[in-house]
């Protein structure tokens, strides 16, 4: 990619747990050497099971926890080297989406004062009528500007929060799992909305969800992470999988339609531990394909137009 918005190398982050009088510190590498980048305008998804460092991935991007080591750059400046005020300064244009609207939003604050705070925290006051704009495009009334949190249905409390990340106009928004506490007919809305918003602002997009489906159709690109590292790229969303892992997510994907169904196949074996990861291919010992070879060494992820990190793909 020539000019892109994000890009990150060789990332790392290692948390140390434990440790004291009678325990060893233990060290769990949460995100291990993923390089990625994102273009303008672009959205690109994230998905695996819990605990496989997508939201660390996101957290390290905008730099809300400092990486291990690996670089990341936006928009052509490394974002390792700035100081905390330019840092500060640089956050006007990137934003995050939570995944929980009820602990995402302070609930001593009242709507207006929710969406003044980014400009608070920049030592500024909101500009007059940019609270009512900001209401206006997530779909929500002038009048909820006086209203509390626990006043509002949850996809109010989301569209809060997303009025919230437009508040500087950022370039960049990191969605972690937005709809996942809201019920279907409330996540079609968010979803049309936040589709509306990339058109209308130019906006680029890291979406973060479990929802396979959901990522197909949102997004352009989808990254598939295992247990901290990157083990595919799909070059489209509709792309078919090559790695192993990532078809027997696909393979779980719930289709409205009956006659589309297929039998679901559990992954058979247990996740390794982030602790005390095995030798070779982390998937190995759940994976049908895996040789000698993959318990021996560490695929790397390939150099091609559709990246996979496996021996014997797909």
């Amino acid at each position: 990619m020539a000019d892109p918005l994000i890009r990150a190398e060789a990332l790392v982050k290692r948390f140390q747990t434990g440790g004291g009088l009678l325990a060893r510190p233990r060290a769990m590498l949460a995100v291990r050497g993923v390089s990625m980048a994102i273009g303008k305008g672009e959205v690109v998804g994230v998905v695996g099971e819990s605990g496989c460092g997508k939201s660390t991935l996101a957290r390290l991007i905008l730099r809300l926890i400092e990486p291990t080591s690996g670089t990341i750059h936006f928009d052509g400046q490394d974002l390792t080297k700035l100081s905390r005020g330019d840092m500060r300064r640089m956050r006007r244009r990137m934003a995050m989406v939570f995944q929980d609207p009820y602990s995402s939003l302070d609930p001593r604050f009242t709507v207006a004062e929710v969406l003044a705070e980014p400009f608070r925290v920049q030592g500024e006051e909101p500009p007059a009528g940019r609270i009512a704009e900001l209401l206006g495009q997530v779909g929500l009334s002038e009048r909820l500007s006086a209203s509390y949190p626990h006043q509002m249905s949850g996809g109010q409390r989301q569209r809060i929060g997303i009025a919230r990340a437009l508040a500087q106009a950022p370039d960049f928004i990191v969605l972690d799992e937005p709809t996942a506490s809201l019920d279907v007919s409330i996540q079609a809305q968010i979803i049309a909305l936040l589709s509306e918003l990339r058109r209308e602002l130019g906006l680029t997009y890291l979406f973060i969800s479990h929802d396979l489906g959901l990522v197909r159709y949102f997004c352009d690109r989808v990254v598939v992470m295992y247990l901290g590292a990157v083990v595919e790229v799909l070059p489209k969303a509709d792309a078919p999988a090559r790695h192993p892992y990532t078809a027997a997510l696909m393979d779980s994907t719930f289709a409205p339609d009956p006659g589309q169904r297929k039998t679901l196949r559990a992954i058979e074996g247990e996740i390794p531990s982030a602790f005390d990861l095995p030798k070779g291919c982390a998937f190995a010992a759940r994976c049908p394909r895996a040789s000698d070879r993959c318990r021996a060494e560490n695929p790397e992820l390939s150099a091609t137009d559709h990246p996979v990190a496996c021996f014997h793909p797909l």
